[in-house]
């Protein structure tokens, strides 16, 4: 084999090492009735919290009444981003806390196919999680968030794309500082909220904050939203913004997940967890 077929090879992935390690995480999720049951609660906690507040703004605000489903619309597409960051992140964390990275990387599984398994993961248990919660919001408020049609596919895979570089680089981070670290897995999701609008438009922010909320892909994602809903116009710019600015996260998350790796073999860290 001629060296440049040897390196296409190693660059591409295995899909059956990939498909190993997410029936791994299947078998896990499958057998484990508290991890479906907690896939699916917070997000129905937050929908009927949500969908109670919306009831009640219906009756007490014009700016609601124009579309009632606008908040828990919010809800359930900022719950996409949420948990497809931290089915990355935990499913990952799992590994660690069961000290098994050692015992992965001592057979031919890649850091890259690690990588598009932490994704698939994150994309089940996303559907499972956000999706009991859509299911449960038609009989309880009559409102299903699948109304928005086509424009809900593109809002769901520029969210949980988005959501999938933020896990990876925080991956990146507890495996190279430690399990110290694993807080934030919750810190670093909550810390664009406010400034991707999914409750209120970008222009409720400061002027100086909507510069910052510009190059997030979330807060296309949700002002698409509430154009939609609003206007029932669906806004092609808003979209193509947050997909060019997925490429960079993607790319970017992924960069830095195999570069953390990299330090972390080189320092021992893959057998050695710890705080």
């Amino acid at each position: 084999m001629s060296v440049i077929a040897r390196a296409h090879t190693g660059f591409v992935p295995s899909l059956r090492r990939v498909y190993a390690l997410v029936l791994r995480h299947t078998y896990l999720l499958r057998s484990s009735g508290p991890r479906i049951l907690e896939l699916v609660y917070w997000p129905t906690v937050q929908m009927i919290l949500w969908g109670f507040i919306t009831v009640f703004l219906v009756n007490h605000s014009s700016w609601i009444a124009q579309a009632s489903g606008v908040l828990l619309s919010g809800v359930l597409l900022w719950d996409v981003l949420f948990r497809g960051q931290l089915g990355v992140s935990l499913v990952f964390m799992e590994e660690m806390w069961s000290r098994n990275l050692g015992h992965l990387f001592v057979s031919p599984l890649r850091p890259f196919e690690l990588g598009c398994a932490l994704l698939t993961m994150s994309l089940i248990r996303t559907l499972i999680g956000v999706g009991g919660a859509a299911l449960i919001a038609i009989p309880l408020f009559d409102f299903s968030v699948f109304s928005l049609g086509l424009p809900l596919l593109a809002f769901f895979i520029n969210l949980i794309v988005m959501g999938w570089a933020i896990g990876l680089l925080v991956s990146g981070i507890v495996l190279r500082y430690g399990l110290g670290a694993e807080s934030m897995a919750w810190i670093a999701i909550f810390a664009v909220q406010p400034i991707s609008g999914v409750y209120y438009p970008i222009a409720t922010l400061p002027e100086w904050l909507q510069y910052v909320a510009a190059i997030l892909p979330s807060s296309h994602v949700f002002e698409g939203m509430r154009s939609v809903l609003f206007d029932h116009v669906f806004r092609a710019d808003l979209l193509l913004h947050a997909v060019l600015l997925n490429v960079v996260y993607l790319t970017a998350g992924f960069a830095a997940f195999l570069a953390f790796f990299k330090v972390a073999r080189v320092r021992g860290q893959l057998l050695h967890v710890g705080e």
